[in-house]
């Protein structure tokens, strides 16, 4: 698959999500398999540009081509200026945010509210595509809500106005994370446009991923919520595309290893004091699922400091590792 002129290595994405898709997070995601992540959602507006926040969610140090930045705003100049002020700092692709839910977003009328103004929609994807040399893709879900999935018409303005990729979300904005991502409107925008088209939304399995490429054609999928605390979806998605099997799942020595080396990374990026927070809610979805994980997750949200997080966790799996044994 191809986004402009940048190859990447596989069909398979890690969805932007704002507090956990940092670095760290996507160095693991690519090295177990994700054939492109997508920074954090950056806000259009320059005067947040220089906070903690915004040069955080912007860094890409040590990150491999292309690296993607998503932006959000609702003004077509500031939304360019965004785009201009990113690829100066080393995006190579930028994504615009048309598909988040949030109501701090969407009250501000960006994100998924601006698929209620097809004639913005339009001037904002032209206004940027025009003010860089880079790709620009677009991330919506299929409409504001039931009775108004413009989805395909939203599609025709991205293929139009240059936008070289599309992920959509199976869900309107009024619909939130409830219920069950539809692929209908997915498989209707695919055939109305001929640019590349990511599908997104509950794909959390290796046979869901294959049956949703199969049922919409899409180009691509791109994986949410089911890779946080398993970034090894990515190598078990590609490898069921690939073989028609299931590889086998981590041992209880490779999730250890895996998640002490992210809480490693978390600190290194953050620092101690946020690191040990950010950590937290990584270490819930490692240990979601898994014996006595509650009171493990429990304790760990007491602990203030790097090492003891990290001793905890050493201990945590370490009985969990004798337990298996000894069944």
């Amino acid at each position: 698959m191809k986004i402009g002129r940048y190859s990447l290595p596989n069909n398979l994405f890690l969805a932007p999500m704002a507090g956990v898709t940092d670095r760290p997070f996507r160095q693991l995601c690519r090295r177990l398999g994700a054939g492109m992540v997508v920074s954090e959602m950056i806000t259009a507006n320059k005067s947040l540009w220089a906070s903690k926040k915004s040069l955080l969610r912007a860094n890409h140090d040590g990150e491999p081509e292309p690296r993607s930045i998503q932006i959000a705003g609702t003004d077509p100049a500031m939304m360019a200026e965004a785009a201009q002020h990113n690829v100066a700092q080393g995006a190579h692709i930028i994504d615009i945010n048309m598909g988040c839910p949030a109501k701090k977003v969407c009250n501000v009328m960006a994100g998924s509210a601006l698929l209620q103004n097809e004639k913005l929609v339009g001037e904002i994807l032209e206004s940027v595509v025009n003010a860089v040399d880079a790709p620009v893709t677009l991330k919506i879900r299929t409409g504001w809500d039931v009775d108004n999935r413009n989805g395909v018409a939203i599609a025709r303005i991205a293929e139009q106005s240059g936008i070289q990729a599309l992920a959509v979300h199976g869900r309107t904005r009024a619909d939130a994370y409830r219920g069950e991502a539809e692929y209908d409107t997915i498989a209707e925008i695919k055939s109305a446009i001929s640019i590349p088209v990511i599908a997104n939304g509950d794909i959390s399995s290796p046979e869901k991923a294959k049956q949703v490429l199969e049922y919409t054609q899409a180009d691509a999928v791109m994986i949410g919520r089911a890779a946080q605390g398993n970034p090894w979806i990515f190598q078990q998605i590609n490898h069921y595309l690939k073989h028609g099997d299931h590889m086998a799942a981590p041992t209880v020595a490779e999730v250890r290893q895996t998640l002490i080396d992210h809480l490693h990374t978390l600190y290194e990026f953050y620092g101690d004091y946020t690191g040990v927070r950010m950590a937290r809610k990584h270490i819930a979805w490692y240990s979601k699922g898994l014996r006595n994980g509650n009171p493990f997750r429990q304790h760990m949200n007491t602990l203030e400091l790097p090492q003891q997080q990290l001793d905890f966790t050493e201990q945590f799996f370490a009985q969990l590792e004798q337990d298996m044994i000894a069944a």
